[in-house]
């Protein structure tokens, strides 16, 4: 088990990693999944062996209300289906800290519950905001869960320039699961959680 990071660095190096996905031109994205909520491309990552998901589609609220129910705190629990529990490790200041959290089994339980250590940050970017994370090698791995990792992810939410009730949502995804999984399981599972992330956002935002 590695000890904490050093979190200065490390934010700043997450933010850049994330600006550079953001400035990927549209060509070498290929579409996985598109409904009427949000779009979902992919491309293989630079990371690992799997793929970096691209998903995005517009949201109707402001930008800082959508971001407060995506990043580590009391609201994410109560409306994503995938997240099973959350809690706070470490915090180090109001927009960084490190959580672990638990998601449910999928694919009819194909692919087993899995476990997560984030580091997770919050910043501005353009005229709205950017919440990033990355795993980390930290704790034990509690019994009946394999643990994943998360290479550098996030989330960009601008508001529309011609209508600021209604911000754009990008996220970057590029989830490892581990454990003895079939690609083409992942593959399914991820564009399918991405398009269900917005529709589940979108309704808990209309509450």
């Amino acid at each position: 088990m590695d000890p904490l990071p050093n979190p200065a660095p490390l934010a700043s190096k997450l933010r850049n990693t994330l600006v550079r996905y953001h400035s990927i031109g549209d060509g070498e994205w290929r579409v996985a999944k598109k409904t009427k909520d949000a779009t979902v491309w992919r491309k293989p990552s630079e990371e690992f062996s799997g793929y970096l998901y691209k998903a995005q589609g517009v949201v109707e609220d402001v930008t800082n209300r959508i971001v407060d129910h995506i990043r580590p705190g009391p609201y994410r629990l109560d409306w994503d289906s995938l997240m099973t529990s959350m809690d706070i490790m470490e915090t180090f200041e109001e927009n960084c800290c490190v959580m672990r959290y638990t998601t449910a089994g999928q694919l009819w339980n194909i692919i087993a519950p899995r476990e997560f250590v984030d580091f997770s940050y919050t910043t501005s970017y353009e005229d709205g905001l950017l919440t990033c994370g990355i795993s980390l090698d930290y704790g034990e791995v509690r019994p009946n869960f394999v643990r994943g990792f998360n290479h550098p992810c996030g989330w960009f939410c601008i508001p529309l320039k011609d209508s600021p009730g209604h911000s754009l949502l990008t996220g970057y995804i590029q989830t490892e699961l581990r454990g003895m999984l079939p690609q083409s399981a992942v593959d399914t599972a991820m564009s399918s959680t991405l398009v269900n992330f917005y529709s589940d956002l979108k309704k808990t935002l209309k509450t």
